[in-house]
């Protein structure tokens, strides 16, 4: 069956379904469900799951029942909250919308690079809350685009300014947070556009900046430039609080 028919008929390729400890955004450290899906057609520099990038071959295409019955098997069998993450849950608007239907009572939070607008206008309604991305463009290589790709993603500065606008948008009065990841080799400044955007559209959404923690090359960022996006944020009047990457430093799934 081909990714396109297969997308339509609800199913998504998923990687894996695992409990384990929400290692960013607002709810890092609860400990949760997470559904990881593959694939995704950006490439950021400091990702730390490269291998949910592709679709392989021999991907594993499920229905959002067959997903919901693998997170009740979870041990300890309790009710936690459900993360749906990637590769980019937004490539699969369907799914997301189906494994909520199919979850009951669970909460469900989407956890999504924002590249995506059309799609997440589609899943809003069916997710409990939003950890969105706020990329910083000089942190991508080039967008390399899944087979099926409904909705082009962005590809240069001017592009991801207007997609990051449009999502901010749409998150503006929701249960959600913006989440920025801030790598070595950085100053305060690169970042003041997307606070600004946050200030502009979407104040009432708190911003989590979440140092990289070093890996393949990817340097931490110092502690003075972490200080200063922070007081960026509180000069725009915005909630902000710094977390590290909890489960690259507990060394979670």
């Amino acid at each position: 069956m081909a990714i396109e028919a297969r997308a339509t008929a609800l199913a998504a390729p998923v990687m894996e379904v695992f409990a384990s400890i929400q290692g960013e955004g607002r709810f890092v450290g609860q400990p949760q469900a997470f559904v990881r899906l593959f694939g995704c057609p950006l490439r950021c520099r400091w990702c730390d799951t490269p291998r949910s990038w592709n679709v392989p071959a021999g991907a594993a295409w499920s229905t959002p029942f067959d997903v919901a019955c693998k997170i009740a098997a979870l041990p300890p069998r309790t009710a936690r909250t459900v993360s749906v993450t990637g590769g980019e849950p937004l490539a699969w608007p369907e799914f997301v919308r189906g494994l909520k239907q199919r979850i009951g009572a669970r909460r469900l939070h989407l956890e999504t690079a924002g590249a995506h607008p059309r799609a997440l206008a589609r899943v809003l309604d069916s997710v409990d809350h939003v950890s969105l991305d706020l990329k910083l463009p000089a942190d991508l290589a080039a967008p390399v685009p899944l087979a099926d790709a409904g909705e082009p993603t962005p590809a240069d500065a001017a592009q991801w300014r207007d997609v990051r606008r449009a999502c901010l948008g749409l998150v503006r009065g929701r249960d959600a947070c913006a989440k920025l990841i801030v790598a070595g080799g950085r100053a305060a400044d690169d970042y003041a556009e997307l606070l600004d955007d946050l200030q502009e559209l979407a104040p009432d959404v708190p911003l989590v900046v979440q140092p990289v923690t070093p890996m393949a090359g990817i340097a931490a960022p110092e502690s003075e430039i972490l200080l200063e996006i922070a007081e960026g944020a509180l000069e725009r009047e915005l909630e902000v609080r710094v977390v590290p990457q909890i489960h690259r430093t507990l060394e979670l799934p």
